[in-house]
Formats: structure tokens, C-alpha cells, sequence
């Protein structure tokens, strides 16, 4: 998909695009309602801009419909399935002990946080993502739902290049 066809689809198909993109149905709405979009960056920077100034709730709703680390996608479309499997690849592969330890973490996490461990997975190996779920394990709950509301920022902006995929390659 080119941004110029995200930006001549109605309003209702596009809001679905995107939020395959971002799990907040208030973000898909508000960067469907902003089109059109002058170009990639003017793209980026609304997106941005609108998942920074949600509330709380927003950002929940968005981590929920994520799978947690080393678990297949089980919502969304097929597309934003597929994304969440592509980009967890590194636990996919990861050893028994580590899947183990993983899934532990993930329950501690959830527990202590309220929400499932968020983290920009795509490069990362299921042995970087375990340390990185140790390390947050310890922050302050505040503190952490804004680490989670980055780490969810960026998920967005590689999904969007992936949903417009066609358009980045052609420039």
C-alpha cells in the first residue's frame, strides 16, 4: 500500500489498517481522521504525536492486543499477526530454559505491572529480551509504563513502514 491510497481509503478501512499498526482504536481513529498525510515523515510524526498524548487506558488497550514474548499472536488481523510473529523471531528460536524463563518473567511482569512486558523485539534475541524483562522488572511501575508506551511507539513506526512497505520502496 502507497500513502496516497491510505490516504483516499474511507474512513472506517483505514482506521482498521492502522490499527493493525498501533492496538489503540482511539490512535487508529485520531490518525485516520488526520489524513491526509503530506508524506512519510509527516506520517511518522502524527503518529507520534497522537500515541504521546493518549491516556494511560489507550496505551493498555494497545499493549493487550500484543502477544507476550515467545507466544503466537492470537488477535488481530492476519497481517498484525504475522508482523508480531516476524518480529518476536528471536524467542521463537531461543532454547527450552530460556522459553522457560521467558514465560516466568512475562507472569512476574504481569503481575507486579498489570500489563503484558512490552519491548521492540525485532534483532533482538530471545536472550537480550530475557535480560532486558529482568532488568524492567525493577523500575518503579510509573516509570515502567512509560518505558512500555516508547517500546510501543517504536513497534508502531516499524509497523507502519511494514503496512507501507511499497511506498518506502519506491523512493
Amino acid at each position: 500500500m502507497t500513502l496516497e491510497e491510505l490516504n483516499a481509503l474511507p474512513l472506517a478501512q483505514a482506521e482498521a489498517l492502522l490499527l493493525d499498526c498501533c492496538g489503540s482504536a482511539r490512535w487508529a481513529f485520531k490518525m485516520a481522521a488526520r489524513r491526509p498525510f503530506a508524506g512519510l515523515n509527516d506520517l511518522h510524526e502524527a503518529a507520534d504525536s497522537i500515541w504521546q498524548n493518549l491516556e494511560p487506558a489507550d496505551w493498555f488497550e494497545a499493549f493487550g492486543r500484543h502477544p507476550q514474548i515467545g507466544e503466537k499472536a492470537a488477535i488481530g488481523s492476519v497481517s498484525s499477526r504475522r508482523w508480531a510473529e516476524g518480529e518476536q523471531t528471536g524467542a521463537r528460536v531461543a532454547s527450552e530454559s530460556v522459553k522457560t524463563k521467558l514465560a516466568q518473567g512475562n507472569r512476574a511482569y504481569r503481575e507486579k505491572f498489570g500489563f503484558i512486558f512490552i519491548v521492540y523485539a525485532t534483532g533482538k534475541s530471545a536472550e537480550e529480551m530475557l535480560a532486558l524483562l529482568e532488568e524492567r522488572l525493577q523500575n518503579e511501575s510509573a516509570h515502567e509504563l512509560h518505558i512500555a508506551a516508547e517500546q510501543q511507539r517504536l513497534i508502531t513506526r516499524l509497523r507502519l513502514e511494514k503496512l507501507l512497505a511499497a511506498e518506502r520502496l519506491s523512493q
